[in-house]
This record gives C-alpha cells, sequence and structure tokens, in this order.
C-alpha cells in the first residue's frame, strides 16, 4: 500500500443490497491507515461518465476504488480510457462477474485490503458497438431474461426465477447468426450466442473454459440447443462441454449478425434487439489489484 496519497472511491448507491454508508465508513478508515486523502464520486445515471472524467483529470488520483457492479466497474474503466491508474474492486452490485473472475469473492474487510494492495493484473477489454465488455456479453435467451428482470418489480434471484419460465414459453429460439472472424464465415444456429472475455457470469456458472482474461482473445461461445439437463449441469459447472451442445471460435475481432433482430446484453446491462455488432479486443486495458497468489 506504500506510495498511495489520493485515492478516488467510485461508488453505485443503489447496486446491491450492501450498505454503501457502512462500507463507505470502512473505507474511510483504510485509507486514513496509510496517510491517505479519500475523495467520493457517487453515480447518479445522470452524465456519470462525463462527470468521473472530469474527476479523474482534476484530482489524478493514485488509485481508484469501485464500490458497485459491473456497470460501475464498466463506467470507471470508459472513463480512464488510456490512463493505467490501477482500480480496486470492491464487488458491491446485484452482479459482480468481473469480480468472480478475479477470485474477490472474500470479506470486505479483505477486499479493501486487495484494493489498496500492490498486486496487480492488466486484464484485456472487449469493446463492442464501442461499448466496453469487460466478461460476458451474449445474443439469445439470456439477454431476454435480462430484459424481462429489468422490467419486473421483483429483485434479486426470485425475480430471475420468476421471469426464466414466461421467457423460456415466448422466445422465438433457435436464432440464426453469421459470424465473421478468422478469415472465416461461419453460418450457426443457436439459443444463446455470448461473447466472452472471462471464463464465467457473476453465478459462478464456468461457460467458457478457454477463457483468460488477459491472453488477448475473446471467445464466441454457441450454444445449439435447448436441452435443460445440460444447462443445469453448466451452471453447476458439470458439464463436459459435448460439441453437439456448445462450441467455441476463439478470435481477437469479429462481426457478428441476425438474420432478424435478437435481444442483446453487456455485463448483465439489457440492450434491446440488435441485428449485428461488432467485437474487438484491447489487450492490457485495465490495471487491477488481485489477491497475493500462493505459489
Amino acid at each position: 500500500m506504500s506510495g498511495i496519497k489520493n485515492v478516488l472511491l467510485v461508488v453505485n448507491p443503489i447496486s446491491g443490497a450492501l450498505d454503501k454508508a457502512n462500507l463507505i465508513q470502512q473505507i474511510e478508515l483504510e485509507v486514513k491507515k496509510i496517510d491517505a486523502r479519500l475523495n467520493i464520486f457517487l453515480t447518479t445515471g445522470l452524465e456519470d461518465l462525463l462527470n468521473l472524467e472530469k474527476q479523474i483529470r482534476e484530482l489524478k488520483p493514485c488509485r481508484i476504488l469501485i464500490a458497485g457492479g459491473d456497470g460501475t466497474i464498466k463506467l470507471t474503466a470508459e472513463a480512464l480510457k488510456e490512463n493505467d491508474t490501477p482500480v480496486g474492486i470492491i464487488p458491491a452490485g446485484s452482479a459482480n462477474g468481473l469480480a468472480s473472475n478475479l477470485g474477490l469473492t472474500v470479506s470486505i474487510e479483505e477486499q479493501i485490503h486487495i484494493a489498496l494492495g500492490n498486486t496487480f493484473q492488466k486484464i484485456d477489454i472487449i469493446v463492442i458497438n464501442e461499448e466496453y465488455c469487460l466478461h460476458i456479453a451474449d445474443f439469445g435467451i439470456n439477454a431476454e431474461l435480462i430484459g424481462k428482470y429489468a422490467e419486473s418489480n421483483i429483485r434479486g434471484k426470485l425475480g430471475y426465477v420468476l421471469n426464466s419460465i414466461p421467457t423460456l414459453l415466448e422466445s422465438e429460439y433457435p436464432f440464426q447468426f453469421k459470424i465473421e472472424a478468422n478469415n472465416q464465415t461461419f453460418e450457426k444456429e443457436g439459443i444463446l450466442l455470448a461473447i466472452a472475455n472471462a471464463n464465467s457470469y457473476g453465478t459462478g456458472a464456468k461457460v467458457n473454459p478457454k477463457g483468460i482474461i488477459n491472453d488477448g482473445y475473446f471467445e464466441i461461445l454457441i450454444f445449439k440447443h435447448f436441452d435443460i439437463f445440460k444447462i443445469l449441469k453448466t451452471l453447476r459447472n458439470e458439464v463436459d462441454y459435448d460439441p453437439e451442445f456448445m462450441e467455441t471460435i476463439s478470435t481477437q475481432e469479429a462481426i457478428i449478425s441476425c438474420t432478424s433482430p435478437v435481444a442483446f446484453q453487456i455485463d448483465g446491462e439489457y440492450l434491446g434487439r440488435k441485428e449485428s455488432i461488432r467485437a474487438k479486443i484491447l489487450p492490457n486495458q485495465l490495471t487491477v489489484a488481485i489477491p497475493v497468489k500462493i505459489v
């Protein structure tokens, strides 16, 4: 933690179920212990990107701490752009997929200690139609479910469960996809097409066993048909990735198009129906504080 004098804390006050006021107090105490100054940026949903960019330019922080979910991390990464200021993540959202992939599923005290520590990893980011994607985006039934969940008044896992049955009944799967990648064109049919940098969703379901968050590649995953038993196995990390069920394409850039608009999401944020997207990898784009690896 040596050398940190100026810390910017980015907080999403409405994400997740964690008490943000108590969390801010805990972070203030830890920052005071290292004799650093703490500045707090609260997201409002209005001009957050412009305001955060301005705050970073003016404060020039040594470290940026992020208390929120994947959306708040995405916002901070977009505000940093070419700025290499390290970030520390305190998972505090309803979706904490990136934190899960980085091994940050520990106590809040440990998370704060890691976030202010000096062990880092540079991670890749996927740019999809100018939007940052930190771990997984997808077309198809998962995006449809996220869209229905966003419209629902019921939060948490219960909201997902209650929306899953009507989503499956109303969905028009299978979907038709054309993938242009690695100087080849692929015509594919499936219930879900994922664009994955990391290897798992925020639930912990490891859908992309080849996913390495800093290898300069992302994977396109095509789930070919609806098989409830294999889907349940996937959610429990028991699936053997039968190529008849799921196919993988590793690439650095791709254009994906659909014969008709299909529901699409990035890192848990529903973005409506899309007919085509362009995705490319930005290697080593974000410097993140991670747990010390024991060899």
